[in-house]
């Protein structure tokens, strides 16, 4: 086994002027200290998805997925079948009273769809010459469907038959899907959120009807999660958080992140940030709190009470592209500049978190309504705000770490453009 290199960056003399924390060998609260390398792609991979306790499946560009054992790094299944990159992959479970069984369920930039046996890795079944490339996935176990998005939005059956189809009217298509109650789910098409409702007749034929529509941001929209029974979540290329309730569609909590020069920093001009440290990248949650991924930077919020409980501006590097809570105290978090980091929510110190933001100061917090008029924005007067600590820093990749995957005691998987 190789040791994990921890807290070892290569430039060490520019991050010494960087705000970006660094923490060194020593690292108590870090579980991670032994590496494995599994090398077997050859270009990009994006995708991770667990298939059991102890296999994962890996994807992309190269158009080839892998099937691990992620406690002796063995590769177990090697599926050949897309001539082009993995765009989306996921896991479909069929139950019975005795058994049940996963199936790996894949789709490429070559207009295909293809559903795996990963026991066997064997294609099971697969379609091609669709009208465009899927981009997004979903699983309704319940029904035993699933739900592709893209130019077009199809409702599929386990045995990969259309059951019903939906042309897009954006040209960026259907980029996030997540399910609802009362047979809903939600669609993600450029700054919108369309709602369908799943219907199912008497004769067994499926329909998908457009039902609502939300337009409540005001850029593309770039994650979508469900948090909890009662509401789900979307970020915006614009940095909006907005907060719905999952039966009544309503705008529950508008959040709007910003890059803002400080006033005593207001005579000094740099120009408009940049989009992309403004951005949400990515969410996650564990159902009281919702982890953002803004630019480099990691945002904490909890959903009952609506409000901030945490943040760090400058978290990484570079922008980060994956994030997960663990707890409601520790969460973790991955970066174009190649590392995966654990983070500890504490208590602020006084005074709080030195001006070391740099020329563009503090974050700006503006909360409000879309319905109920202007925001009131507020420069890190938030009551019983805490901080995120560094508690580890994995250091193993030589590229951007795309995304990562916990097995818990069992180890953690990470994926980057270093085709490992």
């Amino acid at each position: 086994m190789l040791r994990w290199i921890l807290g070892t960056h290569e430039a060490q003399g520019s991050l010494e002027k960087s705000p970006v924390l660094c923490i060194g060998e020593e690292q108590p609260k870090n579980c991670f200290t032994e590496l494995q390398v599994l090398k077997g792609h050859f270009d990009i991979v994006r995708f991770l998805v667990q298939i059991d306790d102890f296999r994962c499946a890996s994807a992309g560009d190269d158009g080839l997925v892998l099937v691990w054992n992620i406690e002796t790094g063995e590769r177990l299944q090697e599926l050949r079948g897309h001539s082009q990159q993995i765009t989306a992959i996921t896991t479909f479970t069929c139950r019975d009273q005795l058994t049940s069984h996963t199936s790996l369920i894949t789709a490429s930039s070559d207009r295909s769809l293809s559903l795996w046996d990963p026991d066997s890795g064997r294609r099971v079944q697969s379609v091609s010459d669709l009208q465009s490339s899927v981009k997004c996935l979903l699983v309704l176990e319940r029904l035993s469907v699933w739900v592709s998005g893209g130019a077009e939005l199809c409702l599929w059956t386990k045995h990969l038959q259309v059951r019903c189809l939906r042309q897009n009217r954006s040209d960026t298509g259907v980029t996030a899907l997540i399910e609802l109650p009362k047979n809903c789910l939600a669609a993600a098409v450029d700054k919108e959120i369309v709602i369908y409702r799943l219907a199912i007749s008497a004769d067994s034929s499926v329909s998908l009807d457009e039902v609502h529509r939300l337009s409540s941001h005001q850029d593309q929209i770039r994650a979508l999660i469900n948090v909890n029974d009662g509401r789900f979540a979307s970020g915006s290329h614009a940095g909006e958080l907005i907060l719905w309730d999952s039966v009544t569609w309503n705008n529950v909590a508008y959040e709007h992140i910003l890059w803002e020069e400080s006033s005593a920093q207001t005579e000094i001009r740099l120009g408009v940030p940049k989009p992309s440290e403004m951005s949400i990248q990515h969410l996650s949650t564990n159902g009281n709190l919702v982890l953002a991924a803004v630019g480099c930077g990691l945002y904490v919020y909890n959903v009952v009470t609506k409000a901030v409980v945490a943040y760090r501006r400058a978290a990484h590097n570079s922008d980060v592209l994956h994030t997960m809570l663990l707890s409601d105290s520790e969460l973790m978090s991955c970066s174009e500049d190649g590392s995966v980091r654990m983070w500890e929510i504490q208590d602020l110190p006084l005074p709080a978190e030195p001006a070391s933001a740099g020329f563009f100061g503090m974050w700006t917090f503006g909360r409000s309504s879309k319905q109920s008029g202007p925001q009131s924005k507020k420069v890190l007067d938030i009551p019983n705000l805490r901080t995120l600590e560094l508690t580890g820093d994995l250091i193993g990749h030589s590229g951007a770490v795309q995304m990562f995957l916990s097995f818990k005691e069992r180890g953690l998987v990470t994926c980057s453009t270093d085709h490992l």
